[in-house]
């Protein structure tokens, strides 16, 4: 379904038993919710309301000029929560997703049952910077096929790829007919991320439990990133998978899933 928030469209799933514990799930930059359903099906199968969005500059989602906030993306998301009648959720957000996450534990804590942050950064590094700036470049041509194997080494492990080459060949082709607005949009993003992430020493402010996970293999966002986001919120939870790249949730979702459910289940909303 589309709501408007705060004054934009924005592309809404609301799944799952709606008098359950909700569930939101936040997307990574250049994907849309559909990029979740191996991991959220098991939560809606058994009893979980799930509530999913593209943000606005995604791909179902409004693209208005930007550059946004971290701030913007975090009321958003309240907004939709307080429209589908929520008062409080566990979030999970992987890469910029995570990212936004913290900002909602940073913002609203009363919202707030347990934050899980997936391969996520609270600031930047030299590297970091050049890989966005790439990506930003790879958009200015408007060749989908071209952009997808031009990020792909930075976000998915080297054995993932030699594994997997036939199906990513195939994401590379779907990719290939993405219009114009989808990389205007990830412009957009890219500004946002690099204008707005820092927020290390905000951290503290976050009491809910939390939940910090990163690939061992991840050369986008590195396991330090994690750690610096760990260290600075009071008994979170911190996780490296195992030969595992930037997207996790791609290349390890049964592992991940199992500590999804552990933790959700430890942290449980009364409803």
């Amino acid at each position: 379904m589309i709501l408007n928030i705060n004054g934009h469209n924005l592309f809404v799933e609301d799944l799952g038993l709606k008098n359950n514990e909700a569930i939101v799930f936040l997307n990574g930059v250049m994907t849309t919710t559909s990029s979740w359903y191996e991991l959220s099906d098991w939560f809606v199968k058994n009893g979980y309301r799930v509530i999913l969005h593209d943000f606005k500059g995604q791909l179902k989602s409004d693209k208005p000029q930007g550059p946004y906030t971290f701030k913007e993306h975090a009321e958003d998301t309240i907004e939709i929560l307080k429209k589908l009648g929520v008062k409080k959720a566990h979030f999970i957000g992987t890469s910029y997703g995570g990212e936004v996450g913290l900002k909602i534990g940073i913002l609203f804590p009363e919202y707030v049952k347990s934050i899980s942050v997936i391969d996520s950064v609270s600031e930047l590094d030299q590297t970091l910077k050049n890989e966005i700036n790439h990506w930003t470049e790879l958009c200015k041509n408007n060749d989908g096929y071209q952009f997808f194997w031009g990020m792909a080494g930075g976000i998915y492990s080297n054995a993932y790829i030699q594994k997997n080459k036939a199906f990513l060949e195939k994401r590379a082709y779907a990719t290939k007919h993405m219009d114009k607005s989808y990389f205007e949009g990830q412009i957009t993003l890219y500004e946002t991320f690099m204008n707005d992430v820092t927020m290390t020493e905000e951290l503290k402010c976050i009491k809910a439990p939390s939940l910090i996970v990163c690939g061992e293999l991840d050369t986008l966002k590195p396991p330090k990133f994690s750690k610096i986001i760990a260290d600075h919120i009071m008994n979170s939870e911190y996780i490296v998978i195992p030969d595992a790249g930037h997207v996790v949730i791609f290349e390890k979702p049964k592992e991940l899933l199992t500590l999804l459910i552990g933790f959700i289940k430890k942290n449980k909303i009364k409803v």
